[in-house]
């Protein structure tokens, strides 16, 4: 107990600090769910773990697709409707704000699908766990593409498998429990990691539960190149112990001022 309130003691100490970067600073951060509700990003869990009494595991895995693809449909397009009208929030914009001073010394890796880093400005995104408004087929290697439409009573169809004489249904392009990760998108992170050597590094975590993986084991990663490591969230993760600094809040209202760039 005495460990838990030292560290949420220097949190709000913290709050009154900026970051210092530097010429030679390198700066990758993670967002996660924290960040997307500050702009009112549902998160479709009632009391129970539920949605509409349907575990997720039944409207976010392949198995769940495989047995009713019109219920993950459902899901997935509800969703949308709801996301379509969310709006990116200062915290959102702040850190496009310090991209665009920093360039290619930036790197941002989000555990979100809504898009809203990229309505907000951001370029050097990572989605790890895909982008709401985008689909793919469930069968073929065509690429994703952009769609916003919603299927509610309709499963779309692949139109390149549909030439082909074949129905092959369409899929939300998200990692699904029980998925991996692109290789290619923990590539990127890890390639930024690597070409941080020799240089100051700094490690921003936002909004993070602290315990998904591989995301959760950024940190250690970058403290072994020597990182300095900042965590902004409402509430204490699992994994704040393995951060340094610790500020306790919303993230709109606490980067502009953490990362000076204003509101």
């Amino acid at each position: 107990m005495r460990g838990a309130g030292a560290r949420r003691m220097l949190g709000r100490m913290d709050a009154h600090r900026s970051i210092a970067i530097d010429s030679d600073t390198r700066v990758l951060v993670l967002t996660g769910a924290g960040v997307s509700a500050e702009s009112g990003i549902p998160t479709f869990r009632d009391a129970n773990g539920l949605w509409e009494n349907h575990r997720f595991e039944e409207v976010a895995s392949p198995e769940g697709f495989r047995n009713d693809a019109q219920l993950v449909w459902r899901f997935y397009s509800q969703r949308r409707a709801s996301a379509r009208h969310c709006q990116p929030n200062a915290g959102h914009r702040a850190l496009a704000a310090l991209e665009e001073k920093l360039g290619d010394r930036f790197l941002l890796a989000t555990q979100n699908i809504d898009g809203l880093h990229a309505r907000a400005g951001s370029q050097r995104v990572v989605e790890l766990h895909g982008n709401l408004w985008k689909t793919r087929c469930a069968m073929c290697d065509r690429p994703p593409f952009d769609d916003t439409d919603e299927y509610v009573d309709k499963l779309p169809a692949c139109g390149r498998c549909q030439a082909t004489g074949q129905f092959a249904p369409l899929r939300p392009h998200i990692v699904w429990f029980g998925e991996m990760l692109d290789p290619a998108d923990l590539g990127r992170v890890q390639a930024f990691l690597a070409a941080s050597a020799g240089h100051r590094l700094v490690f921003l975590a936002v909004g993070t539960s602290g315990v998904v993986f591989p995301a959760a084991g950024f940190v250690q990663a970058a403290k072994r190149l020597g990182a300095e490591t900042w965590l902004v969230n409402a509430e204490p993760p699992d994994n704040v112990d393995h951060f340094e600094h610790f500020v306790q809040g919303a993230s709109g209202q606490l980067l502009p001022s953490l990362l000076g760039v204003g509101n």
